[in-house]
């Protein structure tokens, strides 16, 4: 992995381990919403979810886009990129765990077989 998608990554990760981004997100997962629903769907202030808007904004995770039905309106939608390069790392990470298991896997049956064996020599 690049430098730049290492950085891309730990953005990411360090705005999705706030689990009001999460709820913003899973809310985002829906469909697209306006600040003011967003704000109306938690128990902060308008100018925390704005904070966090702008977090998310700011690592690509979601972006702005002008209402189609009113154009003074902005709404906030996801962006896939971000979440596709996550899910891209996190396919990587379960590959490693499930070769290890594998072979973890392996090494108990022939362990197993082995002692199988040991035991009828007796």
């Amino acid at each position: 992995m690049s430098a730049a998608a290492q950085r891309r990554l730990d953005a990411t990760l360090s705005a999705l381990a706030d689990p009001t981004r999460r709820r913003v997100v899973d809310l985002l997962r829906v469909r697209p919403r306006r600040a003011g629903e967003l704000v109306a769907a938690f128990d902060v202030s308008a100018p925390a979810i704005s904070r966090h808007l702008r977090l998310l904004r700011s690592t690509g995770l979601i972006e702005e886009r002008r209402d189609p039905s009113d154009g003074r309106g902005r709404v906030y939608v996801l962006r896939p990129d971000r979440f596709t390069e996550l899910s891209g790392w996190l396919r990587e990470v379960e590959s490693f765990w499930t070769e290890q298991l594998d072979s973890f896997k392996d090494h108990i049956e022939m362990r197993a077989r082995g002692g199988a064996r040991g035991r009828k020599s007796r």
